[in-house]
This record gives C-alpha cells, sequence and structure tokens, in this order.
C-alpha cells in the first residue's frame, strides 16, 4: 500500500536544517515522530561540540523527547554491535558482487523461516537492521546490474504501511553509525525502485539535511532526457518533486540542476508550476516566474538548452497519453489562465502595468510556436488574437508591444481563421496608422511603429518574404520560419485593404527626418522605409522627389554612425545613374550649393564645448560624393550612349573639403564612424590616390614632435607675432624660431589660419643665412597642416615657390588643373630648393602627389570621352599615348632631379667632405628616385636608355638600393646601335658588379667583355679608340669584383694594344710607349701634328700614301689609348689581383 502525501512537513525540515530547538519544541509529537532518529543520537551520542551553549540545547532535547513511546525502539537499535555489523555488512557487500548470487543469499541473515514482513515483526532490534541491510544492498546491486523489473518483483518489507515507521528508524540509525558503507546517493538511487521509497527517501534526508543538495544533485544528474518518456523517469520524477515539496526553498536550485544537466524537462516544469502557485495566491502575481523561465529557455544563448526543451515539447505533443497527465497540458493551461487574466474587457484599452507581460506572452508563443513547433490550440488561438488586437496604452511599452502584435500576426499567421478576425486585424492596423503621431509625441520618435508597418507594406508589395522574415526575427529577437504561401489573408490586408504602392510613396516624403540619427536609436525609423523604397525604385516609379528628403537627413545625423545610413546613400546613388527596367526616371543629385552650405553652417574645424565634433554629416557628405565620381566613372558610357548629360561634382568642390581629415577622423574613431571607413578608403584609393600618399598616413612620424623645455616663452602666438618675427629673417632668425617652437606644439586644427603666412615665408627661409633648426621647424609645421588640408597646401607651396623675377609683367597664379596635367610645374621653382633638404622634402612629395593625380587625370580624360564605335583598336592606341605621355613627363622629372644632384664648379672646390647640403640633398632625391623606380621599375629602364652623366654613377649606385633591376636590361643596352648607349652600359655594370657582386652581375660582365672583344673588329679607327678610352678604365672596377675575369681582360687589352701598335708603327719604327708623358705638353702634340701633315704634303703624289694619311691623322688619340691600356693593366695587377697580403 502506498503512503499518501510527504512524510515530513516542510516546516521541520527547516528546523532540522537551521537547528532551530525553538521551534522544535513548538512541534506536535506526530510532526517530531520523522525526526525522532536524529534526536534521539544527539541526545545520547557523545557530541563533539564541548561548548556550553550546546550542552544546554541536548538538555532542551532530551526534554522535547521526554514521554515519546517510540523513543524506547530507536534506543535500542543504537546499542547493538555497530562494529560486528559493519564486518557483515561488507562481506554481505562481497557476495552481491559476485556474478549469479541470488536473493536468498545473504551473510546479514540464516534462511527465512516466513515471508521478510513477517520476519521483520518477529525480530528484535538487530536483527532488524540487519533484515533492512539485506534488502537494500540486494537492490542496490539489482540496480548496478541493470536487473530490476518493476511489473513482477514484490517489496513486503517497503509495501505494508504497518512497518513504514520501524522501516524508517532503523534505516536512518543505520545510514547513521554505517556511512561509509551506505551512501546516501546510493541508497536514494535504491529507494527510487521500491514502494513508499519517496517517503522513506524524505525521513533519511529530514535526519540528515545536509545531505539534501547531494542527493538531488545525482538524481537529477542521472536523469533521463525525457522524464516523461520511460516509469524509471517518471519514478525519479516522483520522487524529487517529493524531496522539493518537503524542502520549497530548494526547488529553484533542483530546477537548475536540471536546466544545467539538460535532464527531466517534465520535472522543471512541474517544479515551475509549483514554484508559482507557492510564491503567491494571486495568479496574477505569479505570472512574474513562469513566463520569463519558459522564455529564457527557448530563447536562451544555450543551444543545448533550446534543442533539449523544444524537443520535450515536441515529445508531448506527439504522446498519446491523457492531456491531465502530461505537463506540457498542466504548462498551457496555466498559461492561458495567466493570459486572460491580463486581456482587457471588450472596448477598453490594456492596463499599463499588464503590456510589459503581454508583450514576455507574444515572444513566448512565438518561440513555441517558431522554435518548439508548438500547435496552437484553438482557444489560445482566439485569445492570441484578442490580445494582439487589444489597444495598449499611449506608451513606449505600448509601441513595444505593437510592433511584437504585428510580428505574431506574421509569424504566427493561421491565428486569422475567419474573415471577422481579418476585419478585425485590418481596423487594429487602421488604428495604429491614426494614433502613430499620437504615440511620437506622448512616447517619442525613437518608439514609433509606423515606420515599421511601412516596412513591412513595402515588403510585401516587392515580395520580399526573406526580408519580411529577418524584420520578424530581429524585431523578436529570434529566428524564426515564416512560410510564404501562409502569409496570403495578412498580405491581402496590407497591400490591398490599406496601404497602397503610391500611398506608401507619397506618405514617405512627408515623415519628418530623424533628428540626431544615430547607431544607437533601436527599433524602425523612417531611413527603413525609405531605404527599401529607394531599393525597389518607388520613387522613381512615381516621380516622387526624394532629394530634400535624403539630404535634411544627412544634415540631421549624428555619432555613432547609424548602420543603414551609408547603404541608403548607395542605392540613393544608384538611382540616380542607373536606370530601372520599370521606369526611365531617375533621382535627382544633391547639389554643388547645398554641399557647400552643409561645410558653411557646419564647419569642420569648430569647437564645441562637449571637445567632440559632429563629423557625421560631413563624412556622409563626403562618401557620398566619393560614392557618386565613382559610380558615375563606371557608368559614363552607358550614359553617352542613353543620351544623359549628367555632370560631375567641380575640383573646386573637393578642393574645399578636407578630405584627409575626415578620412583620418573615421579611422582614429571607428567606434563612432567605423562601419564607413573601409567603403571611404576603397572610393579615395581609386578617385584620388594622390591622397593615399603612405607617408601622408604615417603622421605619427611625419608630425609627432617632442614637447619643448621650460626655456621658451609659453605665451600663445598669434598670426602678428609670426608676422613680426618673420620680417627680421635672415638678419636675425632668433625671434622666429621661438615662434615656431610655441607653433609646433599647437594641434593641427589651430595651425589652420596661419596656413598663408607660413607658405608665404618658405622663400624667405631659403636663404642660407637661416639656421638649419629653423627649416627643420618649418619643415614640421607644413607637414602638420597638410594632414589636413593636402590638396589647398600643396598649391599654394607651388605657387609661393616659384622663381622671384624682378619684372613688371605678373605671372597668373597656377590652378589646381595646371599642376595636375603638368606635373613638372613643381620642379620650375626657386633654384634654392634643391640645396635645402628640409624644403626639397617638402617639394618632393608634392610632386609625388601630382604625379599620382596626373595620372587620375588622365584616366578620368579617357573615361569622360570614350570610343563610342567600340573600336579596340582606337582604344588601345589612346591607352599607348596615355602611357607614352607620362612616361615621358615621369622620366623627365627623374632627369632633372638627377641634374640637380651635380656639383656646381664652387661645389667641386669644396673641401667639407660629405657634410654639406650637397651630399643630403643626394640623399633625399635619391629615396625619392628609388620609391619611384620601385613602384614602376619600367620607367628606371627608361631613364637609363636614356643615359645620364657618369659622374653621377656613383651617386646612383650607392644611394638608390633598386639600381640592381638595371641588370635585367643591360643586355638590351649592349645590343643598341648607339655607341654612347653601349658605353653606358658597360660603365654602368662595373659599377653594379662593385655593389652587387652576384652571379648574375658575373654573366653581365662576361657578356661586357665579349662585346668588347667584338667591337674591336666591327668599329673603324676613330670609333674604336673613342670606344675604348671611354671603358677600359672601368674594366678595373669589374675585375677587382670578379678576379677570375682577369685572365679575359688581360687578354682584352694585349689585343687592344696590338692594334694601337700597329697604328703606330705606321710612321715610325720606334713607338712612343711613354706617350702618357708626351700628352701632358700640348706643344710636343702639335710638333706631331704638324710633322704629320708635312709628310702628307710631301707624298700627296704617291697613291699608296692615301692609307698612311688617314692613320696618320688620328696618331695621337692611338698613343692616348695605349697610355690608357698601360694603366689600366697596372691597376689591374696593384688593385684586382689577390696577393697574399690579402689576409
Amino acid at each position: 500500500m502506498k503512503k499518501n502525501g510527504i512524510s515530513v512537513q516542510p516546516e521541520v525540515f527547516q528546523a532540522m536544517q537551521n537547528i532551530d530547538i525553538k521551534a522544535l519544541e513548538s512541534f506536535d509529537v506526530k510532526l517530531l515522530r520523522p525526526v525522532l532518529p536524529c534526536l534521539v543520537r544527539t541526545a545520547l551520542c557523545q557530541p563533539v561540540d564541548k561548548s556550553h551553549g550546546w550542552t544546554v540545547a541536548r538538555k532542551d532535547v532530551s526534554k522535547i523527547l521526554a514521554g515519546i513511546d517510540d523513543v524506547n525502539s530507536i534506543v535500542a537499535l543504537l546499542s547493538i554491535d555497530f562494529h560486528a555489523l559493519e564486518q557483515d555488512v561488507k562481506k554481505e557487500q562481497q557476495l552481491r558482487s559476485k556474478v549469479g548470487s541470488s536473493h536468498t543469499d545473504s551473510v546479514l541473515i540464516s534462511q527465512l523461516q516466513n515471508g521478510l514482513a513477517l520476519e521483520f515483526e518477529h525480530s528484535d532490534s538487530a536483527r532488524r537492521i540487519r533484515l533492512l541491510l539485506s534488502e537494500i544492498l540486494f537492490i542496490l546491486s539489482q540496480v548496478r546490474d541493470n536487473k530490476i523489473d518493476f511489473s513482477k518483483k514484490q517489496w513486503d518489507l517497503f509495501d505494508c504501511e504497518v512497518y513504514l515507521e520501524e522501516v524508517s528508524d532503523v534505516l536512518c540509525i543505520a545510514y547513521s553509525e554505517l556511512p561509509g558503507l551506505l551512501p546516501v546517493i546510493d541508497v536514494a538511487e535504491a529507494l527510487m525502485y521500491v514502494p513508499n521509497g519517496a517517503w522513506l527517501l524524505c525521513r533519511l534526508i529530514a535526519n540528515s539535511p545536509d545531505s539534501f543538495r547531494e542527493v538531488c544533485f545525482n538524481l537529477v544528474s542521472k536523469g533521463e532526457k525525457q522524464d516523461e518518456e520511460s516509469v524509471s523517469g517518471r519514478k525519479r520524477m516522483a520522487l524529487i518533486k517529493t524531496l522539493c515539496e518537503m524542502n520549497p526553498s530548494e526547488a529553484v536550485y533542483v530546477r537548475s540542476l536540471c536546466v544545467q544537466h539538460c535532464t527531466m524537462p517534465g520535472l522543471t516544469v512541474s517544479l515551475t508550476l509549483n514554484i508559482v502557485i507557492n510564491q503567491s495566491e494571486s495568479l496574477q502575481e505569479s505570472s512574474n516566474d513562469l513566463v520569463p523561465f519558459i522564455s529564457g529557455l527557448l530563447l536562451g544563448n544555450n543551444i543545448e538548452v533550446k534543442n533539449w526543451f523544444s524537443q520535450f515539447i515536441k515529445s508531448g505533443q506527439r504522446r498519446g497519453r491523457e492531456p491531465s497527465s502530461s505537463m506540457l497540458y498542466l504548462m498551457r493551461q496555466r498559461l492561458l489562465q495567466q493570459l486572460v487574466s491580463i486581456l482587457p474587457d471588450t472596448g477598453e484599452s490594456m492596463k499599463d502595468e499588464h503590456v510589459i507581460t503581454a508583450g514576455s506572452f507574444v515572444r513566448l508563443y512565438c518561440a513555441l510556436k517558431g522554435i518548439a513547433t508548438l500547435k496552437f490550440s484553438d482557444e489560445e488561438m482566439k485569445l492570441l488574437l484578442r490580445m494582439v488586437t487589444s489597444r495598449p496604452p499611449i506608451s513606449q511599452s505600448g509601441a513595444r508591444f505593437v510592433s511584437l502584435g504585428l510580428c505574431l500576426l506574421i509569424a504566427c499567421p493561421y491565428i486569422i481563421g475567419s474573415q471577422d478576425q481579418e476585419r478585425q486585424v485590418a481596423d487594429w492596423i487602421r488604428w495604429l496608422m491614426a494614433s502613430e503621431n499620437l504615440f511620437e509625441r506622448q512616447a517619442g520618435k525613437s518608439s514609433s511603429f509606423g515606420e515599421m508597418l511601412f516596412l513591412v507594406a513595402i515588403h510585401f508589395h516587392g515580395n520580399h518574404m526573406h526580408a519580411i522574415s529577418e524584420l520578424v526575427c530581429s524585431t523578436l529577437g529570434m529566428k524564426t520560419h515564416v512560410k510564404a504561401n501562409a502569409l496570403a489573408r495578412i498580405r491581402q490586408i496590407f497591400t490591398q485593404d490599406i496601404f497602397t504602392d503610391q500611398v506608401i510613396t507619397s506618405h514617405a516624403v512627408t515623415v519628418p527626418v530623424t533628428e540626431g540619427l544615430n547607431g544607437n536609436m533601436a527599433g524602425y525609423l523612417p531611413i527603413h522605409c525609405i531605404y527599401q523604397l529607394l531599393k525597389s525604385r518607388a520613387f522613381s516609379k512615381y516621380k516622387v522627389p526624394i532629394k530634400d528628403w535624403i539630404y535634411s537627413q544627412i544634415y540631421q545625423c549624428s555619432y555613432p554612425l547609424h548602420p543603414l545610413l551609408p547603404q541608403l546613400l548607395e542605392v540613393y546613388v544608384n538611382s540616380i545613374l542607373v536606370k530601372s527596367a520599370k521606369t526611365d526616371h531617375t533621382n535627382q543629385p544633391i547639389e554643388t550649393r547645398e554641399i557647400m552650405d552643409l561645410f558653411n553652417k557646419k564647419p569642420v574645424f569648430q569647437k564645441t564645448c562637449s571637445g567632440e565634433i559632429n563629423l557625421t554629416p560631413h563624412i556622409c557628405m563626403l562618401y557620398y560624393i566619393l560614392l557618386y565620381q565613382d559610380m558615375l566613372d563606371s557608368q559614363r558610357k552607358n550614359l553617352l550612349l542613353s543620351g544623359r548629360n549628367v555632370d560631375a561634382y567641380p575640383d573646386s568642390l573637393m578642393s574645399t573639403i578636407p578630405i584627409n581629415y575626415l578620412i583620418q577622423q573615421s579611422q582614429k574613431r571607428q567606434d563612432l564612424y567605423g562601419g564607413v571607413f573601409s567603403s571611404l578608403l576603397k572610393l579615395l584609393v581609386s578617385q584620388y590616390p594622390h591622397l593615399c600618399i603612405i607617408e601622408d598616413w604615417l603622421d605619427d612620424v611625419m608630425t609627432t614632435t617632442t614637447t619643448t623645455s621650460s626655456s621658451y616663452s609659453k605665451d600663445k602666438c598669434t598670426i602678428e607675432s609670426f608676422k613680426a618675427a618673420l620680417s627680421t629673417v635672415p638678419e636675425n632668425s632668433t625671434n622666429l624660431l621661438i615662434v615656431m617652437q610655441q607653433m609646433i606644439n599647437l594641434p593641427a586644427e589651430e595651425l589652420l589660419p596661419f596656413t598663408d603666412d607660413i607658405v608665404q615665408s618658405l622663400p624667405v627661409i631659403l636663404s642660407a643665412s637661416v639656421p638649419r633648426k629653423l627649416t627643420d621647424l618649418m619643415k614640421k609645421i607644413w607637414f602638420k597642416i597638410h594632414s589636413l588640408t593636402p590638396r589647398s597646401l600643396r598649391l599654394v607651396t607651388v605657387n609661393a615657390l616659384r622663381p622671384q623675377r624682378k619684372s613688371e609683367f605678373k605671372f597668373s597664379t597656377y590652378t589646381e588643373t595646371d599642376v595636375t596635367v603638368d606635373p613638372l610645374i613643381v620642379l620650375r621653382c626657386d633654384e634654392r630648393v634643391f640645396r635645402c633638404a628640409p624644403i626639397l622634402e617638402v617639394v618632393l612629395r608634392i610632386l609625388s602627389s601630382y604625379t599620382l593625380a596626373c595620372r587620375v587625370y588622365m584616366d578620368n580624360h579617357i573615361q569622360c570621352n570614350p570610343v563610342l564605335d567600340n573600336n579596340n583598336q582606337a582604344e588601345q592606341d589612346r591607352q599607348e599615348l596615355k602611357g607614352a605621355l607620362l612616361a615621358a613627363q615621369e622620366s623627365a622629372i627623374i632627369q632633372i632631379l638627377l641634374e640637380y644632384c651635380m656639383a656646381t664648379g664652387d661645389e667641386k672646390n669644396d673641401d667639407k667632405g660629405m657634410l654639406n647640403n650637397l651630399h643630403e640633398v643626394r640623399s633625399v632625391i635619391c629615396s625619392y628616385i628609388h620609391q619611384v623606380f620601385i613602384s614602376n621599375p619600367n620607367l628606371a629602364k627608361l631613364v637609363h636608355f636614356q643615359g645620364y652623366p657618369c659622374e653621377l654613377l656613383p651617386v646612383t649606385i650607392l644611394g638608390i638600393p633598386s639600381m640592381h633591376i638595371c641588370l635585367d636590361y643591360i643586355p638590351e643596352m649592349l645590343s643598341q646601335p648607339q655607341m654612347d648607349k653601349q658605353i653606358f652600359a658597360i660603365k654602368l655594370t662595373s659599377y653594379l658588379c662593385g655593389q652587387y657582386a652576384l652571379p648574375k652581375s658575373l654573366s653581365i660582365a662576361k657578356l661586357c667583355l665579349n662585346v668588347m672583344f667584338a667591337m674591336i673588329g666591327v668599329l673603324d679607327s676613330k670609333k674604336r679608340s673613342e670606344f675604348f678610352l671611354e671603358t677600359l678604365p672601368y674594366l678595373v672596377k669589374i675585375c677587382k669584383a670578379f678576379p677570375p675575369l682577369c685572365e679575359d681582360v688581360t687578354s682584352l687589352l694585349i689585343q687592344i694594344g696590338r692594334v694601337c701598335v700597329s697604328h703606330m708603327t705606321s710612321t715610325s719604327n720606334v713607338p712612343q710607349t711613354d706617350y702618357s708623358i708626351a700628352l701632358s705638353a700640348t706643344r710636343e702634340v702639335t710638333q706631331v701634328e704638324q710633322k704629320s701633315r708635312e709628310v702628307i704634303k710631301e707624298e700627296s703624289t704617291e697613291p699608296s700614301k692615301k692609307r698612311m694619311k688617314i692613320d696618320n691623322e688620328h696618331l695621337p688619340t692611338h698613343h692616348k689609348l695605349y697610355s690608357v691600356i698601360q694603366s689600366t693593366f697596372r691597376s689591374i695587377v696593384t688593385k684586382a689581383i689577390a696577393t697574399r697580403d690579402l689576409y
């Protein structure tokens, strides 16, 4: 027979758990009966705590036990020999662990004469413990081997209600005295399979309340994933429920264990329902736990928990059991009761305190439907539709409830089942439209739901079901599947009854823009509707102007940047330049005047009290302009073919926009403008690569300066003080030095007013008497201003550095277009620049930017004037001409810079060594040329084919690291028919071999020697002498780099020497072997020439002497060549041969 009710009252368990003796004294003897074993042990056993307080408490316990008859039987249980019992229990456990042991095999008890219940009744205390322990150990062995059969096994000792009190006492005493042999978690697992096991377990736990959590943890962790599917699962659930009834305060803990282990969902729901009842008698207040808890399971981030509970709901719907015995059914009934309690009466509005709860119900039922696939009953659908179409109070929470309700109608469209319900929904939506302005005034624009209604209508018109699904999912905060074929009724309500295409488009432009639009604004805003209408080309279709709304929204936006604003600008630009298939009408671009007004009314460098300037409108407008220019370039040919004349924004507009500063701010403050930085950078690189020079982005290196010492004046510098200090230069540079030390510590924004004066002072700074410290400071200040407004600063600098001419005729200043088309203008500056390294760095930065700008200008010119007849040859010719023009410009720049690297007459006589302006200028120029060669190796080939003075070869080889690429095209230079190019190639090879002694250099050197061997027999006498006089001295460098070539070079010298000797002996048998001395005296040379002429005159009548005449004309050259051969050989022997002194 099963014992009904819990065996221990919650208040008694609470008193035992808290050791509240006073509370125990107040209880009736009947209530104390379950915990008597613990109380008797407390009173009789020797305590560990010897304090006075506990001694008094034990006396109070003895008073409680006085007069209770059942105490005597418990005392008798404590008086047995537990040591002998412990030994027998161990033997019993060993026996039960053996395979094949039967129920009758036992060490604790002998052969039973009668049934177990009768033996228990007739036995003394010692035998009763043995009988119970034998039964418990047998059950444990069966559980361990999974041999429990609930339908056949009879448990007489636990099934008889008469003996339960004594069995409970024996169990509690046995566990207390033999804790190591009877773990409480094993006993709990065994009692789960016997009748009245929960009743006994509650008594056991009540006598040792500290083991409550341990037992619950073990039972839950071993539970089934779906506890209502099996008999053992239902028994386990009943056992834990009984424990939680005894200790209600731990029900939440047990429920959390179920969620943690994803086991026993039925128990989880049951405990939740009991917690709701126990929390409050009012159903209205009790709804605070059930709905949030179930919503948390289905909408939480733990996928395992979500799948576990969803499976519970799916399994509950599949089972064909009685509804009343299912936890799912009970949960749904409780939810319906709570739902009914918050519904308003017919014709009334929902109460304020019920709005948030109603929103929670909407999300919960959407989760049950979308995630757990719960099928709503007719009653649930009726009540949900009644709740959704109820009119909430005009508040922020009311607007939120309306948005959630609209999503419920889309996510669960089957709740609209009749014509009356369709009219009910349509009337509700019309009421929403009429109340939209009222909600905006009372709750704020961020709480408006009107934009969401328009957005849903737009998606329905465009048949964008995926977009509707995303909208519903983002509003509900969950992933749910929206079936397109189930939305026929709700779609008809939106598209035919309420919102037509033209109504939506006409209404959209009248919606005010969102003031202070930023990324922190939640909900659905007018920008969402405008974006979708632009994307579907609705404004173009109905010829509704949208330009003013777009401009106003850009003007009113703020930081952090709203993520949809860049996408809005993209579809807007696309609607301007690309025609739709549905209509030929396009939107109008923002006018130049309006863009200028934005930058004038909201200055970029204005000062604010908060310190943070709102640059969002400026960055968005810059993004729009760059995007417009980029798409216009890509669509230029299509626009011309279609006959449309679309103008680009003028360059004068772009020069007034601080593009670099805005890009830098979007990079530095990516928390505010991060959504647009990458797109801005991509457009800037393609449209204005001259604003993306690497050095410009390294602003920390170029503009950061160390703090000045305290010796400088701390007064704030002004434009007047700068002009006054500049007027004393170059006679007195101290004042200007102090002012510029103050300026260098100012932020770049505060240096902008000084721009004109800084630029106009550059020619003064070029004076040789100006201290170097001053020119360095000027360069740093220039680069600091350059980081903000590079384009305008570059142009005024070019005009300021023009050569000063004392002429009454005034030249017009260069424009941006002039310098862009012809970058060589930059080099037409004051020649003093090329001996002032800091200012030269400024000029070269300007030059590199305009060189890149010229390339972009040429590309844009070709795109603006496309070949309309698809003539590929003509297009190819134009590209080749463009490349030739750019190559000519850039090679001319390199040649001019190399020319300025040559020393003048005074500099050649300068004995300062390497500490001079020329050496520093060469370093700056070579660094620039190196960058140019790396970016365009073909330019290096062109420059060297053109050639330059050989005296610059040591400068270029040592100063330009990329000169090694010349090894690739020296063979091509040697094959040229021009002798000067061949000579230049050999000289270049000699220096390259000395700098780069590589296998490739050795191959090129051998090739040069082969060419020189060939030239001996190819060239005539005059050209041969010229060729070898120029090239032979450079063979020393080749031999020094590659000593194995000395033998080949010697052979070459011998062969050339023989040719020279043959020429020299044509008029004399005695060669002038030391002719190098004679060459030093011009008189002797003249005499030789005169003698040669006399000989020619005397023998002019003999025809056989004609050939001798030709040779005698170049006789001094051969003598000179002969001397060069000797000196070359002498140098090779002394410099290029490895000797014993090498190491």
